[in-house]
């Protein structure tokens, strides 16, 4: 099993936004059968049996082990992928389209978070062909602003600062240059911290 796969044929991402299918998916994080998946989620082992076979044909899960087991051959399966992304363009080739957008929306916001992870997709497919290390840098950090403005403070200073260090590093002529895409984003907190209703 590998930590996190990565969807990018449609028809593999149906199947796995189904949702008996990604309860199944998520029951077989350890290795188990028809029959212990069908105990736990409540359902019948035929039920069960079918969607695994669908399961199995787009290679979201894997055989481990077959058992005989009273007379017949117990088949021991595990998801493919401790966690599942699915591509940007596995279903719509628009979804990276930012021309499109209006820059202030959370849709383009949605937009560029999509275009992010189809380009490391497609880079670290090449540099795993090439046999080489791609490089790449993630900063990632929870801040509570106490007010708008100092929102809107901390967004210009962010800002100035950026064109700041983008002026001084960036050489469009540099003979051995690479050229890398920096990508900087901010947005209310989904969970925010226990202690966020203190004084």
């Amino acid at each position: 099993m590998i930590d996190l796969e990565v969807i990018e044929e449609p028809g593999v991402a149906i199947t796995a936004l189904d949702p008996t299918r990604a309860r199944i998916l998520a029951t077989l994080a350890e290795p188990g059968s028809a029959t212990t998946v069908a105990r736990a989620l409540g359902l019948t082992r035929q039920k069960v049996n079918y969607h695994l076979r669908a399961l199995e044909d787009h290679g979201l899960v894997t055989l481990v082990e077959e058992r005989p087991r009273r007379g017949m051959t117990e088949r021991m399966m595990q998801a493919s992928a401790a966690a599942y992304l699915i591509a940007p363009d596995a279903l719509s080739t628009h979804a990276t389209d930012l021309g499109r957008l209006d820059r202030l929306s959370t849709r383009y916001l949605l937009a560029l978070a999509a275009r992010l992870v189809r380009d490391v997709l497609d880079l670290s497919r090449a540099a795993e062909r090439a046999g080489s290390p791609l490089a790449t840098l993630a900063i990632d950090t929870d801040v509570r602003f106490r007010s708008a403005a100092d929102r809107a403070a901390f967004t210009a200073e962010l800002t100035n600062a950026v064109a700041d260090l983008t002026a001084r590093y960036h050489d469009a002529s540099a003979p051995r240059g690479r050229w890398h895409r920096v990508v900087i984003a901010a947005h209310p907190h989904p969970h925010p911290p226990a202690h966020e209703g203190s004084s």
